[in-house]
């Protein structure tokens, strides 16, 4: 594998880029992080040198460079096949593959609404049908896997799955939502783990203030 160079936003608030941070991490392939803060104000130029989307994450590998949470997944773990972020059973890789695109276009309300924020002071909001409905499936989705595999992830071990829900995680505990007692174990499992909180301790200790909002 050539040397990859993951670029991020802000640890306290990029939930996209969360996700191929912490798969990354989990699997132990070796990055270079550059982080880049967000700046609203100036259309972000300096996420704009590097991502023609002008948004992050973007993994440089060489001379190319890939966008998108997912689609960065799936390259490390094609080219570490040993990796485990894609599950060997092919019908547990079809369902990491199902799930993570549901969350890549779907939960729109709960997004919307609960912006991953690692230092918000754990509270809850009012909830519409939508979000309540987002939760549901959330929650149906974690506890079908879990019982279906056995855990301790959501299914067996960690995989691009458990790095697409992470954020999750995060916005079910810091926003106050009643869980089941399984899903609550798994968001657990999840906030103990060591990339977890590294990256969470990292993202405490920042000293930009961004408006709530989906990154």
């Amino acid at each position: 594998m050539t040397s990859l160079t993951l670029y991020i936003g802000n640890k306290n608030y990029s939930s996209w880029s969360f996700r191929p941070w912490l798969g990354m991490r989990m699997a132990g392939i070796t990055f270079e992080e550059v982080l880049i803060p967000f700046d609203f104000a100036n259309g972000h130029p300096a996420i704009k040198a590097i991502s023609p989307s002008g948004k992050v994450p973007v993994l440089r590998d060489g001379e190319m460079l890939i966008s998108e949470s997912l689609a960065i997944l799936d390259h490390v773990a094609r080219q570490a096949p040993g990796s485990g972020l894609w599950p060997d059973d092919h019908l547990l890789r079809s369902k990491a593959m199902s799930m993570s695109c549901e969350m890549l276009s779907g939960f729109h309300a709960l997004r919307n609404a609960c912006p991953m924020n690692m230092r918000r002071p754990r509270k809850a909001i009012e909830v519409s049908g939508a979000i309540a409905a987002d939760v549901a499936r959330v929650e149906t989705l974690w506890s079908g896997c879990l019982e279906q595999t056995g855990g301790p992830f959501l299914l067996g071990g960690f995989s691009i799955a458990d790095a697409m829900f992470a954020p999750v995680v995060n916005r079910l505990d810091v926003y106050g939502f009643e869980v089941s007692d399984v899903c609550a174990l798994y968001m657990r499992r999840m906030q103990a783990l060591p990339a977890w909180r590294e990256w969470e301790e990292a993202g405490r200790a920042e000293p930009w203030i961004v408006e709530e909002d989906e990154a």
